[in-house]
């Protein structure tokens, strides 16, 4: 970058006062710090997640539980069937754990970023973020599409994730004292909107001139690792219905999709076989298999249809669902398709 930072910052501001994102926890460019609480969810929720799948769970949080108060209050289940959808479940549990604490203190976050990141779940990115966007502090904020924009504007060829260290170093020497919420969001914004993954809009960036990724080719920056294959893991799921009613069953705290409703499953082995019998002796049949990708492995989920009349012999411990609230059930993305799934056939199957 051959501009002063103060160039860029000026540069950067000027296009934001004109084209900032209106976003429902956004206040607009130059307005007052909006509520801590409202920066704290948004951001959470946004971690790996798009604004457009955000903007609805956003709302209807902030609807359930306008003051963080409320949240803190609220049951751990009730919160997890909201949060369902939205993936990466660590977060709702996350989410909960700093609502307490934040609550415990009187409901006030902290106001720097040192405090923001002794609250349960507060990263680097998160409490830099709130601390920059609700308290105005000269706080550094990267996320994927301020990595993005850095790492083009200085060219850093270093490949990832060795190049964060240096991608964060060159965004602590634009990072300004004065409007450090909006420099934060423009940046997000330009990442989001002009320089994007792919076909970056360089004619239309404010900072083109100052870009050295520009002159290169623009779209490998940042530089990426070879890719590696993801594994692939097997398991059963088991639906079991009486009554015009499912099985559910409430999976640990801890670990994959914790504390969510879910079907009962074997665990999904690794090595495909299975690590549980089936939950009942008898007649199984096989509805089909869901595939589902998560952060770090892909996952072939068997769905089996109990079709035997010995449910009372079920020695899980669970609840009877109905079928018609099954959308109430906060299912995770897994285990909902599987249910659909599951009903689609039976409804096949009462057709025929």
């Amino acid at each position: 970058m051959d501009a002063s930072a103060e160039t860029v910052r000026s540069a950067l501001l000027a296009w934001y006062d004109d084209h900032a994102r209106r976003l429902p926890w956004r206040s607009p460019p130059g307005s007052p710090p909006p509520d801590p609480y409202r920066v704290w969810l948004s951001e959470v929720m946004l971690q790996q997640t798009t604004t457009a799948a955000v903007a609805p769970y956003y709302a209807k949080f902030l609807d359930r539980w306008p003051r963080i108060e409320d949240l803190a209050a609220a049951e751990d289940g009730d919160v997890m069937a909201a949060w369902a959808g939205l993936g990466y479940y660590a977060r709702a549990r996350n989410l909960l754990a700093c609502a307490r604490a934040v609550a415990a203190r009187g409901g006030a976050f902290p106001a720097t970023e040192a405090g923001l990141r002794a609250l349960p779940g507060l990263g680097t990115y998160t409490a830099a973020s709130v601390a920059a966007i609700a308290f105005g502090e000269a706080a550094t904020v990267v996320d994927a599409n301020v990595e993005r924009v850095v790492a083009r504007l200085f060219a850093i060829e270093e490949p990832l994730p060795a190049a964060r260290k240096a991608i964060r170093a060159a965004a602590e020497t634009l990072t300004p004292d004065e409007r450090p919420g909006d420099f934060a969001q423009a940046m997000m914004d330009l990442g989001a909107t002009i320089c994007t993954a792919r076909s970056p809009r360089c004619l239309l960036c404010p900072l083109a001139d100052y870009c050295r990724g520009r002159t290169q080719e623009p779209e490998r920056f940042p530089v990426k690792p070879a890719r590696k294959a993801r594994p692939l893991r097997s398991g059963r799921a088991w639906w079991v219905e009486a009554g015009g009613k499912v099985f559910l069953v409430t999976r640990p705290g801890k670990g994959m999709l914790g504390g969510m409703r879910a079907l009962p499953d074997d665990g999904w082995s690794a090595r495909g076989d299975g690590d549980h019998l089936p939950p009942l002796d008898g007649p199984w049949r096989h509805l089909g298999t869901v595939r589902h990708g998560f952060s770090h492995f892909d996952l072939d989920l068997q769905l089996m249809l109990y079709s035997g009349d010995n449910c009372s012999r079920l020695s899980l411990n669970g609840e009877w669902w109905p079928l018609d609230r099954i959308d109430d059930a906060g299912l995770p993305t897994l285990f909902a398709r599987a249910a659909r799934f599951a009903l689609a056939d039976q409804g096949e199957d009462q057709g025929a």
